[in-house]
């Protein structure tokens, strides 16, 4: 209803588990690690912990996906279950036939069939790991009876691996003494906290910019804070509050959310009865009806955050239309223009570019066609038309290309993003602009450097070499915190699937192919020194 109001392809925070809005904190990707090391730890238990809403399910699925394919899942969501219950779903789970009786089933009718399955499991050189979701519903006697099957092993190891994951009581009920034998057995265990008021706002503007923002954050800055204060910092909630801001801000005709509209959001959505419907909703209905018919022809006044450092200083159409003509200089509205200086004129050859781009990654300027002469030392140049949301992603500077519609387009390095700004390098010069400013004149064209693995061959790059496939399973390994696989020369399922993994936790398209940005991001995660972005306040 308000996306095509803000400027957005689709309304951005949906609680429906869309894998494109995925955010990634620095607590997820620890809590994955976790999980991914419990994997190898040769049976036991793995806990991971969290408060409803933070994030588990999310964890969780990308663990699913890095399980290697020679892992046999089991994987239970409903876990008040009885004794027998429990066995019986862990048979159907791993698809072990049970001889049916006349009699009651006892705990040895499922156990004995099941310890076999195990046995023949790890002679074929299989591993077998039970995930149990809701954990914090089991009854202390299903705890200690998942106790006791973690007692099925070999000489050399444990036949089944244990996750479980719950909610905090989890923790409070694995602390009783009754429970300390089983307490033991945990391996590796992580509690999963909310966001940090920055991580808040950077989860807003990433789902925002995933669904098509490329203007001003519609968020004044005192709201960011209101809608960390008021959801605690956890992402369900976030997601509940904002999409109610937003659907306020858009009845009453708001160019942006304030802190009075996110009050107004979190009374309805998180304390008053759902028949309590405010004024604004009501309005909203009736709108909407009308934006639906007219959308292309309604305009809205940017608002940029009222804050001292940012003051406004440009005004963006609501629809989308041909970008306005080009001013005379080839310059861009600054955020904070010195006084002592002019603003900057961009670049016009698009070698002189990749020229200053080079000198960012300490190259020697190439004489000629820049991008082809560049690809030396291991270089490679890339080109794509990105969105805000990959390029925060990916972190690095890069070439924008402006007025490419006009037929004379005009270049700069980005050097730096904000929340509301981007810093443009040209000639030696930099400036700091609204992204208003940038989203008149800028359509996505984005082209950077990266730095080739060993092996690499871009007339092989679908299908990638031994050496290339070896470093990649290293990146990997680095980045999960693993021990990577010796002699790994194949892009074989498993691999895939730890990529596919690894792509989307970082934005990109979980297609479990090696490219570009793939290798950009394993080497940011490997922390390899590169050109970086630098961060505008």
């Amino acid at each position: 209803m308000y996306a095509p109001y803000f400027g957005l392809k689709s309304e951005p925070f949906s609680i429906a588990p869309d894998p494109r809005y995925l955010f990634m904190s620095e607590r997820h990707r620890e809590a994955l690690a976790h999980l991914l090391y419990g994997l190898g730890g040769g049976g036991g238990f793995v806990l991971l912990s969290g408060e409803i809403g933070t994030g588990k399910t999310t964890v969780c699925r990308l663990f699913l996906e890095q399980i290697p394919p020679d892992c046999n899942v089991a994987y239970i969501f409903n876990p008040k279950l009885t004794v027998i219950e429990l066995l019986q779903s862990v048979c159907e789970e791993f698809h072990v036939e049970v001889a049916r009786k006349d009699l009651p089933p006892t705990v040895k009718d499922y156990l004995d069939p099941l310890n076999a399955y195990l046995l023949q499991a790890h002679a074929a050189g299989r591993n077998n790991v039970l995930i149990i979701d809701e954990a914090q519903n089991l009854s202390a006697e299903v705890l200690e009876q998942l106790r006791l099957l973690t007692n099925l092993e070999t000489r050399e190891r444990k036949l089944l691996q244990i996750v479980l994951i719950g909610q905090p009581e989890l923790r409070s009920m694995l602390a009783r003494p009754e429970l300390e034998q089983l307490a033991q057995r945990v391996i590796a265990r992580y509690h999963l906290g909310a966001l940090t008021p920055a991580e808040t706002a950077q989860y807003v503007q990433h789902r925002l910019e995933v669904a098509g923002l490329s203007r001003p954050l519609p968020f004044e800055r005192k709201a960011l804070q209101r809608v960390h204060i008021l959801s605690r910092g956890v992402p369900r909630r976030i997601n509940l509050l904002c999409d109610r801001a937003l659907l306020g801000a858009f009845a009453n005709s708001q160019a942006a959310v304030d802190r009075a509209t996110v009050d107004k959001a979190a009374a309805e959505v998180f304390d008053s009865p759902a028949a309590a419907q405010p004024a604004w909703h009501r309005t909203a209905v009736v709108l909407g009806l009308g934006l639906a018919a007219g959308a292309g022809l309604f305009a809205a006044a940017t608002h940029v955050a009222q804050d001292a450092a940012v003051p406004a200083v440009a005004a963006v159409v609501a629809k989308p239309a041909a970008p306005p003509p080009a001013p005379a200089a080839s310059t861009l509205t600054p955020v904070a223009p010195r006084a002592a200086a002019s603003s900057p004129a961009l670049l016009h050859d698009e070698n002189e570019a990749w020229r200053e781009l080079a000198q960012a990654w300490k190259a020697a300027p190439p004489p000629g066609a820049a991008c082809k002469a560049l690809q030396t030392d291991h270089l490679q140049c890339f080109s794509k038309n990105l969105s805000l949301a990959v390029i925060r992603e990916l972190g690095r500077p890069g070439i924008v290309t402006l007025d490419a519609a006009d037929g004379s387009p005009s270049y700069a390095l980005l050097t730096g993003l904000g929340r509301d700004s981007a810093t443009l390098r040209a000639a030696g010069t930099e400036q700091t602009v609204t992204l208003a400013a940038l989203a008149t004149r800028w359509r996505g064209d984005f082209a950077t450097l990266w730095r080739e693995p060993p092996g690499y061959s871009a007339r092989a790059a679908a299908n990638p070499g031994g050496e290339t496939i070896e470093w990649i399973a290293a990146r990997l390994a680095s980045a999960n915190g693993t021990a990577p696989a010796k002699g790994q020369r194949e892009l074989d399922a498993s691999l895939r699937s730890q990529l596919r993994a690894f792509q989307l936790a970082q934005g990109l398209a979980a297609d479990g192919q090696p490219g570009p940005l793939t290798f950009m991001q394993l080497n940011r995660a490997a922390g390899v020194e590169e050109p970086r972005l630098r961060n505008v306040p």
